[in-house]
C-alpha cells in the first residue's frame, strides 16, 4: 500500500493536474473569490477626505496600524470599505475558543460533534458583529478628532462607517467560508495572506528606492533580502519538523487466520499551532489601537503614549506581541489536539507505545512530549517573528519583510500545495478504482 502511495505521489504532474476538474474548478472559485476581496479594497467609505486622511495615516502608520494595514491589504491606508479586515472574526473566535474551556455548555456543545459546533461557529458570528461595530465606531469617533478627515463630522457619518465596516467584515467572513468549503485552502487564512502578498510589489520598489536615494546602504538591502531568504529557509523546515512516536499494534486473531502485528507513528507537529497565535496576538494587539490610532491629536495624552509604545521596536510591543504568541501557542495546541482522546483512540484499536501502559499514562507521555516540543515551536515562532523587528526598527525597511509576514506567506502556500497535492491523490486514486472495476467487468 506504501509503495502504491509513493507512486502516486511521484506520478503528481502538470499532465495529472489538467485532468483534475474539480480540482481547477475549486483553484478558479478561490483566485475569484480573492479578486472580489482585492476589488474591495479600493472600494472608498464615504465621508472621507481623501488627502486629509493620507496625511493622518502617514503620521500613524509607524506603529501597530502599519500591521493592521498590512493584514487588511492597504485598506486602511486607502480607508476602503474592508478597512476592518477579517481580524474581528479572529478575536472573536479567540474569545470562543477561551470559553469552551471555562463555560460547561460550551464545552458540551463542543462534544456534540458536527451540530454542537454549528452552534459555536453562529455564537462566533454574533461576536464578530459586536466587536466589528465596536471597533468601527471608535474607527469614526477617531476619523472625527482628526483634523479636516470627515467632510461631515456628526451620528450620521459614525452610524454609516459602522455599517459599512460591520457589513464589510461580514462580507469578509462569509468569502473566508466559502472559499474553505468550495475552494482550495483555509478562507480566512488565504484572504491574510493575499492582502500581505498584495502589497509585497511596492514594498519592494519601495525599499529599492530608498536605496537608490541614498537613504538606505546597499549591503543593508542585501542583508535584509539574505536574511528574508534565510527565514523563509527557517520556517519550511520548522514547518515540516516533528517528533514521531513509534505505535505498536499486537497480533490478532480473526476466525481462523491470525494477523501479525504492525507498527507505525504517531507524528506530533513541532508547531502544532500553525500561524495562528502571531495572527491571533497581532489581532489583540488592535484593541487599544481602535481606541488610539488616529486619535493623536484630540488631547489624550493616554492615546499618544499607547499609539508610541506601540510602535515598531518599541519595548512594550516586544514583551506584549512575544508573551501573547507563546501564549496562544500552547492554548491553541490544547485545544486541537486532546492527548487524552488520542490515548483512548489508540486503547481502542489496540495500539501502545512501548514501555508506556495504555490509558492514562499514554494521555501523560504524549502530554509531556507535545508539552516539551512547543516549548521549541512556541520559541521559533516567536524568533522568526520579533528578530526581523529589530531589523526593520533600525534600518527603516518597509513592515512587510517582518518575521510575521513571511511566516504566514509561507506557512498559507505550504498548506495550500499540500492540500492541492491531496486532491490531485484523491483524484488519481479514483481514476484507480474505476480502472480496476473496467478490467473486472471486462473478465
Amino acid at each position: 500500500m506504501a509503495s502504491a502511495a509513493e507512486q502516486l505521489a511521484s506520478n503528481l504532474n502538470f499532465s495529472a493536474f489538467a485532468k483534475a476538474e474539480e480540482l481547477k474548478k475549486r483553484i478558479w472559485f478561490t483566485l475569484g473569490a480573492l479578486l472580489v476581496y482585492r476589488l474591495g479594497t479600493y472600494i472608498p467609505m464615504p465621508g472621507i477626505n481623501p488627502e486629509a486622511f493620507a496625511q493622518a495615516f502617514g503620521q500613524a502608520q509607524s506603529g501597530i496600524i502599519g500591521m493592521f494595514d498590512m493584514f487588511t491589504g492597504g485598506a486602511v491606508e486607502r480607508m476602503a470599505i474592508f478597512a476592518l479586515g477579517i481580524m474581528p472574526y479572529i478575536s472573536a473566535s479567540i474569545i470562543m475558543q477561551l470559553m469552551t474551556t471555562v463555560v460547561p455548555t460550551l464545552e458540551q456543545m463542543k462534544k456534540e460533534g458536527e451540530q454542537g459546533r454549528k452552534v459555536i461557529n453562529q455564537y462566533t458570528r454574533y461576536g464578530t458583529v459586536v466587536l466589528a461595530a465596536f471597533q468601527a465606531y471608535g474607527i469614526a469617533v477617531g476619523l472625527e478628532s482628526a483634523t479636516n478627515v470627515v467632510v461631515d463630522p456628526g451620528w450620521f457619518f459614525r452610524a454609516s462607517t459602522v455599517i459599512t465596516l460591520v457589513g464589510g467584515t461580514m462580507f469578509l467572513m462569509w468569502l473566508g467560508e466559502q472559499i474553505t468549503s468550495r475552494g482550495i485552502g483555509n478562507g480566512i487564512s488565504l484572504i491574510i495572506f493575499a492582502g500581505i502578498v498584495a502589497g509585497l510589489p511596492s514594498a519592494i520598489i519601495q525599499t529599492l528606492e530608498l536605496g537608490r536615494q541614498g537613504t538606505l546602504a546597499t549591503g543593508i538591502i542585501l542583508a535584509v533580502i539574505i536574511l528574508a531568504v534565510v527565514v523563509i529557509g527557517f520556517i519550511v523546515f520548522m514547518e515540516r519538523a516533528q517528533r514521531r512516536l513509534l505505535i505498536q499494534y499486537p497480533k490478532r486473531q480473526m476466525g481462523n487466520r491470525m494477523f501479525e502485528g504492525n507498527t507505525s507513528f504517531l507524528p506530533l507537529k513541532l508547531n502544532t499551532a500553525g500561524v495562528i497565535p502571531p495572527i491571533f496576538a497581532s489581532s489583540l494587539l488592535l484593541v487599544p489601537a481602535t481606541l488610539s490610532g488616529f486619535g493623536q491629536g484630540s488631547g489624550n495624552e493616554w492615546m499618544t503614549y499607547i499609539t508610541a509604545a506601540l510602535g515598531h521596536g518599541q519595548p512594550l510591543f516586544m514583551v506584549f506581541y512575544a508573551a501573547m504568541i507563546i501564549f496562544f501557542c500552547f492554548f491553541y495546541t490544547a485545544i486541537v489536539f486532546n492527548p487524552s482522546d488520542t490515548a483512548d483512540n489508540l486503547k481502542k484499536h489496540g495500539g501502545f507505545i512501548p514501555g508506556i501502559r495504555p490509558g492514562e499514562r499514554t494521555a501523560q507521555y504524549i502530554d509531556f512530549v507535545l508539552t516539551r516540543i512547543t516549548v521549541v515551536g512556541a520559541l521559533y515562532i516567536t524568533v522568526v517573528c520579533l528578530l526581523p523587528e529589530f531589523l526593520i526598527s533600525a534600518t527603516g525597511v518597509p513592515f512587510y519583510f517582518g518575521g510575521t509576514s513571511l511566516l504566514i506567506v509561507v506557512s498559507v502556500t505550504m498548506d495550500t500545495v499540500s492540500q492541492i497535492q491531496g486532491h490531485l491523490l484523491a483524484h488519481q486514486y479514483e481514476g484507480l478504482v474505476k480502472k480496476a472495476k473496467l478490467r473486472g467487468k471486462r473478465r
